[in-house]
């Protein structure tokens, strides 16, 4: 794209809606992963109100039937996973920040990435559509094993399963876009000057994360090829009547969902890595180690998928192996987070709010790594295996990933993306009434967990052995304080919105921050830099990025 192109005056229409400008692209995924998040946010309050209130008219919603609550529970975790997890910290932060921090004016392929965004929506919507044909939404998991994803006795909801079975394909094409943007602009748009190991680590993060992504999701893709012709033409490659295999799918389906907890967590690992030595006044320690420790993770990510399986007949003799692997991937993840704790140490730590995100992360995320121990296991997999006790490890796990570490970005670059500062206040508030109904929700299902609860079942009354009152009273803390974490996020939004036009102006680098981003106006104008930088070291050239706490000099070209 020539200079002329990228710098001239845009319409509203060029620059919102068809921009090929990364920083927009990037928005656009925010804001659509935001929305998302807000209807996966009322469908897990309304199945925790049946859970904690069984048969009550749920306000907002109304009384929720059987049906209704599974495709209630799949649509919360499909959304949560692949439309608000993936799309905010993969292709929002990616997209903004991937050029800002190298030092380029956008993505190599700037149609191309608007194609993924443009796609990504459609993917969206044919989600949304599915909860309205005829028969309700898609209720048979999101992991969606036969037979309950397939044509089938047991599948009352075919087309509702074939919608999202579509949606989900269109997401991974988008994001398989998406992914070739970022790889290559990484490996060829550098600024002069910038040598690998100058690369910002959340860069890296988002790159390492999008070559799993591309590395691991081709079985699923056949493996949805196949459950698609089972849905339509009922051939049967899942189906054991007809010769198939139901754990065939399990094994498609985990190949690439255990790297993909992976394809998400290494983003939030690369955000929480920025903010901490920002605000912590110090370098990455062991920068490198980290770097390397994050491409181990990915190449042993695709060795542990069958820990998943551990109750569906494996050898148990695999079943040991991968309860090895398992064991052996939380080293380097444990060894990241000690990394961070070795850079907290002696630094100069300021507490601001996005901080508070970063710190509560590192905490947070360790009770989900530590009870991860026992379900990698097999012996008290057994046990564990579909208990409230894998959700609420799950959720110590993804929520860290998907909503701490996204307010934490979300608080750290909000000036450069709008030009303004959001109130710390109002933020503070935010973070408290996040983090405290968030523990208040999920140790009650631990507990309920190793009493013995199995998930997925619609009203624990029918069951008079796991409804006595103490578990009873453990379901209705969690969805009070569901409902306390749900109120919690209104300060977020008023501060957001009000900030964004009303906020106090920031300058280019208001938190004194070492990485190039902070060099360019806030919020970048198109092209992002009236001359693009270098890395050389020198009177009047920038640092190098992420190497020290020098800020931009005044005097820069």
């Amino acid at each position: 794209m020539s200079s002329a192109e990228h710098h001239h005056e845009q319409s509203i229409w060029e620059k919102y809606i068809f921009s090929v400008d990364h920083k927009v692209i990037g928005m656009q995924y925010m804001f659509t992963g935001i929305a998302m998040a807000l209807i996966g946010g009322f469908f897990v309050y309304v199945f925790r109100m049946q859970l904690a209130f069984p048969g009550m008219s749920v306000p907002g919603f109304g009384t929720v039937n059987p049906m209704e609550y599974n495709s209630l529970v799949t649509n919360h975790g499909s959304i949560m996973i692949f439309w608000v997890a993936m799309p905010v910290l993969i292709a929002a932060f990616g997209n903004f920040l991937i050029p800002l921090m190298i030092g380029c004016d956008d993505m190599v392929f700037p149609r191309l990435n608007r194609l993924s965004y443009q796609i990504f929506l459609v993917s969206a919507i044919i989600l949304i559509i599915s909860f309205f044909v005829q028969g309700g939404g898609f209720g048979g998991a999101w992991t969606s094993y036969p037979p309950l994803s397939a044509k089938s006795e047991y599948n009352l909801t075919p087309w509702g399963a074939s919608l999202w079975l579509l949606a989900v394909a269109l997401e991974f094409v988008a994001f398989l876009i998406g992914g070739i943007n970022f790889i290559t602009t990484l490996m060829n748009s550098r600024a002069p000057g910038m040598k690998m190991y100058d690369i910002p680590i959340v860069c890296w993060m988002i790159v390492i994360a999008s070559i799993l992504f591309m590395a691991s999701v081709g079985p699923l893709i056949a493996g949805a090829v196949m459950l698609g012709f089972d849905q339509v033409y009922s051939i049967g490659f899942f189906d054991p009547g007809k010769g198939g295999d139901p754990v065939l799918w399990q094994h498609l389906f985990w190949f690439f969902g255990h790297p993909e907890v992976y394809v998400v967590l290494l983003p939030a690992m690369g955000i929480v890595a920025e903010v901490i030595t920002t605000f912590a006044r110090k370098k990455l320690f062991a920068y490198k180690t980290v770097l390397f420790t994050a491409a181990a993770t990915g190449v042993l990510s695709f060795f542990v998928w069958a820990h998943h399986q551990f109750v569906s007949g494996i050898d148990p003799r695999m079943a040991n192996v991968f309860t090895v692997t398992t064991l052996m991937i939380s080293v380097p993840i444990a060894e990241m987070l000690f990394v961070y704790i070795a850079t907290l140490y002696g630094g100069s730590i300021r507490f601001t709010t996005a901080m508070l995100f970063a710190l509560a992360f590192l905490a947070e995320f360790l009770i989900g790594g530590v009870t991860g121990i026992y379900l990698g296991a097999s012996g008290s997999d057994i046990f564990f295996h579909d208990t409230y006790f894998v959700l609420a490890h799950f959720h110590y796990t993804f929520v860290p990933i998907a909503i701490i570490a996204t307010f934490a970005g979300l608080y750290y670059w909000f000036p450069k993306m709008s030009g303004r500062l959001m109130n710390e206040t109002l933020g503070k508030i935010h973070f408290w009434m996040t983090i405290i109904p968030f523990n208040f929700i999920f140790i009650p299902l631990f507990i309920l967990g190793a009493s013995g609860q199995h998930r997925r079942i619609y009203n624990y009354q029918n069951f008079p052995d796991l409804a006595v009152p103490e578990l009873q009273n453990l379901r209705v803390v969690a969805t009070v304080a569901l409902i306390f974490m749900i109120l919690g996020q209104i300060p977020f939004f008023y501060n957001f919105i009000v900030s964004w036009k009303k906020g106090e102006k920031a300058d280019a680098n208001p938190w004194k921050a070492a990485t190039l981003e902070w060099a360019a106006p806030s919020p970048p104008p198109h092209g992002n830099f009236a001359e693009l930088p270098n890395c050389y070291r020198g009177p009047y050239e920038y640092s190098v990025p992420g190497r020290d706490l020098d800020y931009w000099p005044q005097n820069v070209k």
